[in-house]
C-alpha cells in the first residue's frame, strides 16, 4: 500500500469499478484491488506543448512596433512659429522709443527676457522689416544690439548695418565695421558685401577708398559685378587714370550686353570704352 498515496481515488473489486476507468486512465495493480490514478496519457501532454509552442511562435513572429526616441534640446532650436508676430512686437516696440541708446537696449532686453533662447529669426525679420520702412535709425540700433549680443553675425545682417551707414550718414562707423569685418572674415566676404561698401563709398564721391576696396577684391580673386565694375571705372576716370579704367572695363566686362530694341531684347556687341 505504499503506492496509495499517489492515486486520487481507490475502487475496491468490483464490476461496476470497472466502468469507472476511462481511457485516459492509467490502472496500478496493488494486492487485492486496483488502485485507479487519473493521470492523463502522455499525448493529451504532448497536444498541449505543441498549442503552447504554436503560441509562442506567433508572439515571437509577431513583429514589435519600436517608439521613437522624442528629445528635445531647447538650445539647439530654431522655432520660428509665431516669429512674424514677435518681429511685428519688436517694430511697435522700437518704433515707439526715444533715441536712446539705454532705453533701446533695455527695451529689447525685456523683449527677450521670457524666451529660452536668441529669438534670432523674428530679429532678423524686424530688421528686413525696418529696412522696407527706411528707418535707419531703428536698424542700427537693433543691429548693433544684436551684435552686442553675440547674435547675427552674418552676411547679411553685416551688409542692412552697412546699408543703413550709408543712408544715415554715418561713414565713419561703416568703416570701422568694414575693417573689422575684412581682418575676422576675409576669406568668406560675399560679393554683395564688396559691392555694398563700394556704393556707400560712390555715394558719398570717395574715389580713392573706391579704388582700395576694388583692390581688396581683386587679391582676394572676388570678380565684380557689372554695376561694381562701372562705379570702379568711373572713379579711375575721375582721379584721372584712363588706362585703368579702359583695362577694368576691358577686363570684367562682358563682350556682350542686351538692350530693349522694337520691344524686343537684344544682344549686341560691348566696345571696350563702353560705360553705359
Amino acid at each position: 500500500m505504499a503506492f496509495s498515496s499517489i492515486c486520487s481515488r481507490s475502487y475496491p473489486f468490483y464490476p461496476w469499478a470497472r466502468n469507472k476507468v476511462q481511457r485516459n486512465e492509467v490502472t496500478i495493480l496493488l494486492g487485492s484491488g486496483f488502485s485507479v490514478c487519473r493521470i492523463p496519457f502522455v499525448s493529451c501532454s504532448q497536444k498541449l506543448g505543441e498549442q503552447s509552442l504554436g503560441i509562442s511562435k506567433a508572439v515571437e513572429k509577431k513583429p514589435l512596433k519600436k517608439e521613437g526616441k522624442n528629445e528635445h534640446h531647447l538650445w539647439k532650436k530654431r522655432d520660428s512659429a509665431g516669429s512674424g508676430q514677435k518681429a511685428l512686437n519688436l517694430v511697435r516696440i522700437v518704433s515707439q522709443l526715444p533715441n536712446e541708446k539705454e532705453a533701446v537696449y533695455g527695451a529689447l532686453d525685456k523683449w527677450t527676457a521670457w524666451e529660452t533662447e536668441f529669438p534670432l529669426i523674428a530679429a532678423a525679420k524686424a530688421l528686413r522689416i525696418l529696412r522696407k520702412r527706411s528707418q535707419w535709425l531703428r536698424v542700427i540700433q537693433v543691429a548693433k544690439w544684436m551684435l552686442s549680443k553675440g547674435q547675427g553675425a552674418t552676411m547679411g545682417t553685416y551688409d542692412t548695418l552697412l546699408l543703413a551707414f550709408d543712408m544715415d550718414n554715418r561713414v565713419d562707423e561703416a568703416e570701422s565695421l568694414w575693417n573689422m569685418v575684412l581682418h575676422t572674415q576675409t576669406r568668406s566676404i560675399s560679393k554683395r558685401l564688396f559691392s555694398r561698401m563700394i556704393s556707400l563709398y560712390d555715394h558719398h564721391d570717395m574715389q580713392d577708398k573706391i579704388i582700395e576696396v576694388f583692390a581688396d577684391m581683386e587679391e582676394l580673386c572676388v570678380r565684380p559685378d557689372e554695376n561694381t565694375v562701372k562705379k570702379v571705372a568711373r572713379a579711375f576716370q575721375k582721379v584721372g587714370q584712363e588706362d585703368k579704367q579702359k583695362l577694368v572695363l576691358r577686363t570684367y566686362l562682358s563682350k556682350w550686353k542686351y538692350i530693349h530694341f522694337n520691344g524686343e531684347r537684344v544682344r549686341v556687341k560691348r566696345y571696350a570704352s563702353d560705360e553705359d
